[in-house]
């Protein structure tokens, strides 16, 4: 009798923990409306808001360019969405000034192609750039690979940290207890926007100077300007040469004077041809010659000393905007304020210097006096005016992302 009321008690029991065990686990995996999952890019969403995405990068990959424009210089580190989002970013971030002050697009604004109004850039602590912002309008379409106007950074992607570690420009030179790049480097890393962007571009946040280059320059090669009156024309015609039939008598004059070599007397002096300015600015990029040495402009911005070391230009792309006016002040010293004092400069105001590139210097001792005739200023000016698009000073993917 005892031994069959054990029994019925060990049965009981393990009905009764079968129940317990069943009421538990029903409990276990029941569904919860109460689970709320983290968001990985939400700091982007509250600095950006829709402007960056990184379940739909911006389109810079993408973009065509007409098929007469054959020079890239970007051949080694081509454009990635993801990095080029990455790279506006950053283009368009204060932080990356020792002041919080101070952005790449402070020197460098789309509304003037990318380049500054001002003779000298503000940098922070009261610091100005030694010499003019630079337009960055088609970096990429480009023969010549070195970059700033005396060509000291072998590449866009070294030249994008020097700014940046610039002491007049974003500060971070390590020098008069400024903080170094390394220092910037941890202080982008603790940024909550970065931590997400570096994790979605590259899979980890580690911000490194490479990529920062990487990414910069991505951006910078995605500017471009192929909307101009020069394009709609050259797409109609089969070379450089032939006359546009969207150009006016005074435009085609001054194209053929832009593309057409003078012809010298024995002391320089022009007796025919044309100006000779495609001998150093190729189109149809209009990229400076990588050969072309200086071109007779000395002055500094400060107009204190002599700086002959200037051997690149930009593109003359977009040397004036769609009214006509410059994008700022032209030449590595913004001494030279439009586009007929250009003119003036290469017909009758070389300075002769030991740097002095050899087609301004055609007989080797003198230099060229380019005599201009009646209308020829006008006609090359003319000319110049429709090399700028309209695009690129609207385009959003160019713009800031930040919230305003």
């Amino acid at each position: 009798m005892k031994k069959m009321y054990l029994l019925l008690l060990s049965l009981i029991t393990i009905v009764v923990v079968l129940v317990s065990c069943s009421k538990r686990d029903s409990v276990v995996v029941a569904p919860s409306t109460s689970v709320t999952l983290t968001d990985p890019y939400a700091a982007i969403k509250a600095n950006f808001g829709t402007e960056i995405n990184p379940l739909s990068w911006t389109n810079y990959a993408g973009q065509t360019h007409p098929a007469y424009i054959v020079k890239d210089n970007g051949i080694n580190n081509p454009i990635i969405n993801a990095k080029a989002t990455l790279g506006r970013v950053l283009f368009y971030d204060k932080s990356l000034s020792v002041t919080n002050t101070v952005a790449c697009a402070n020197c460098h604004k789309q509304e003037f192609a990318f380049s500054d109004s001002a003779q000298a850039s503000q940098g922070v602590l009261g610091g100005t750039t030694d010499r003019h912002s630079m337009r960055l309008i088609n970096t990429r379409f480009a023969e010549e690979v070195h970059f700033f106007w005396d060509e000291r950074a072998a590449t866009l992607e070294a030249q994008t940290t020097q700014p940046i570690v610039a002491h007049n420009e974003m500060g971070f030179s390590g020098v008069s207890g400024r903080d170094n790049l390394t220092t910037l480097l941890a202080k982008l890393q603790g940024i909550d926007y970065y931590k997400e962007l570096f994790t979605a571009v590259y899979g980890d946040v580690n911000v490194t100077e490479p990529r920062l280059q990487e990414c910069l320059a991505q951006f910078i090669r995605s500017i471009q300007s192929f909307d101009s009156r020069f394009d709609s024309g050259r797409a109609q015609v089969n070379n450089d040469r032939t006359n546009f039939p969207n150009f006016t008598t005074e435009e085609n004059t001054g194209k053929s004077l832009f593309m057409t070599p003078p012809v010298f007397d024995a002391n320089s002096i022009r007796i025919a041809g044309g100006l000779g300015c495609n001998a150093c600015h190729r189109a149809p990029e209009f990229d400076i010659d990588p050969n072309s040495r200086n071109n007779g402009v000395i002055a500094s911005i400060s107009g204190a000393n002599v700086d002959i070391s200037v051997t690149r230009a930009p593109s003359l792309r977009d040397v004036v905007n769609a009214s006509g006016n410059p994008n700022g002040p032209m030449m590595h010293s913004g001494v030279i304020k439009n586009l007929g004092t250009v003119i003036a400069h290469y017909a009758a105001g070389i300075v002769n210097n030991a740097n002095l590139d050899a087609k301004l210097k055609p007989n080797g001792r003198n230099v060229q006096q380019l005599n201009l005739q009646a209308g020829e200023s006008a006609a090359i000016i003319a000319f110049m005016k429709t090399l700028t698009g309209k695009n690129v000073y609207t385009d959003k993917k160019w713009a800031s992302p930040f919230k305003q």
